[in-house]
């Protein structure tokens, strides 16, 4: 693939999502490039990820904490807990779609930010905020959904890129909590990575500290990024 020439630009500092007391700046590819998927399949192997149709990473001045994560999906072996995962939810049907709007798909995304970020500025999305968060113009997007009886409970919103797929973000009824659904969502996109024979699944980031990002650090063999290479952690 030929190398594309990108402008960068650094966004406002903003309070951070991950750890208390702490100011947060994103670095953001230029939007307006000629071909916005050829820069996100450039930089997604340097760190970066995607929201919508922006491509961005953290820039902190001062803080180095998020460090991007991938799986090394070719060899990949469940543990204990993914194998038990797969077994309570091998009553639903998984399927991929192309990503769109629906409203089952929003009605389900509304009950799960009620649920999970009440307060957050988060909780009461219009559909407007659904698309501009979830689905991308320019990029090879699918939902990974997971059905029960008919009715879905879960999607994951997956981005294929030229060398793995990226998990770009998760939602599920949160009356189905005790199943693990997001664990399992992530199990999903392994195997889908190993169906279509590409190596690696793309989780975004991990911070050392925020509780919420631990779960990351369960699914192995898995890359760090350093800034420079990406690096085998130890198992």
């Amino acid at each position: 693939m030929t190398q594309q020439r990108i402008k960068l630009y650094q966004g406002s500092a903003s309070p951070c999502s991950y750890l208390d007391n702490r100011q947060a700046v994103n670095i953001y590819a230029d939007p307006h490039h000629p071909h916005p998927r050829a820069v996100y399949n450039q930089l997604i192997k340097k760190g970066f990820r995607r929201s919508g149709e922006y491509v961005y990473r953290p820039g902190c001045t001062h803080c180095s904490a998020c460090v991007p994560v991938r799986i090394r999906c070719e060899n990949f072996t469940p543990r204990r807990t993914d194998r038990r995962n797969l077994k309570q939810n091998n009553d639903l049907r998984v399927d991929y779609q192309p990503a769109c709007f629906t409203e089952e798909y929003f009605q389900l995304y509304r009950r799960y930010l009620a649920a999970r970020h009440t307060d957050g500025g988060m909780d009461n999305p219009e559909p407007e905020d659904f698309e501009r968060f979830l689905l991308n113009p320019w990029g090879e997007t699918l939902f990974v959904e997971a059905r029960l009886d008919g009715q879905v409970i879960a999607v994951a919103v997956t981005d294929a890129t030229s060398d793995g797929l990226s998990a770009v973000y998760t939602f599920f009824d949160p009356d189905h909590g005790h199943r693990g659904l997001g664990r399992y969502c992530i199990l999903q996109q392994i195997e889908l990575c190993g169906s279509i024979n590409i190596p690696y699944l793309y989780l975004g980031y991990w911070v050392d500290g925020c509780q919420k990002m631990q779960y990351k650090t369960d699914f192995r063999p898995q890359e760090h990024f350093d800034g420079q290479e990406w690096i085998v952690t130890p198992s």
